[in-house]
């Protein structure tokens, strides 16, 4: 694997990016500098968090990265549960972010876990 952009876990991340961007269009206009930003920030924040991990030069500088990525996807779907919750936005409307979000979770999970392994064996 050449770079980052060669994961599943970057490109679903990425979908999930543009899949907030779109959603947070019909968000009142009031919210440009609440909720659509915070959305939108933390979104794009998993996958620019998975790419500057994969740019750095250990392993543990890449899982902190990975972590942080993880970070903000809990992040994006507490903000997601309060836009249904506050009015803004259908369940429905964000299944699909929903369900890309659980996926990533598990991805990132799955990553940090292999690089861990790996460097626990090189330890060794």
């Amino acid at each position: 694997m050449n770079s980052y952009r060669d994961l599943r876990v970057w490109q679903r991340a990425m979908d999930l990016a543009v899949e907030c961007y779109d959603l947070t269009k019909v968000f009142p206009r009031e919210e440009a500098f609440g909720l659509v930003s915070q959305i939108r920030r933390s979104a794009a924040s998993i996958a620019a968090n998975i790419a500057e991990g994969h740019g750095r030069d250990s392993t543990g500088a890449y899982v902190h990265h990975l972590k942080i990525a993880q970070g903000s996807l809990k992040e994006l779907e507490t903000h997601l549960i309060l836009s249904v919750r506050v009015g803004m936005i259908t369940g429905d409307r964000t299944a699909t972010s929903m369900e890309l979000a659980t996926d990533i979770g598990k991805m990132l999970r799955a990553l940090i876990r292999v690089l861990l392994d790996g460097r626990h064996e090189r330890d060794e």
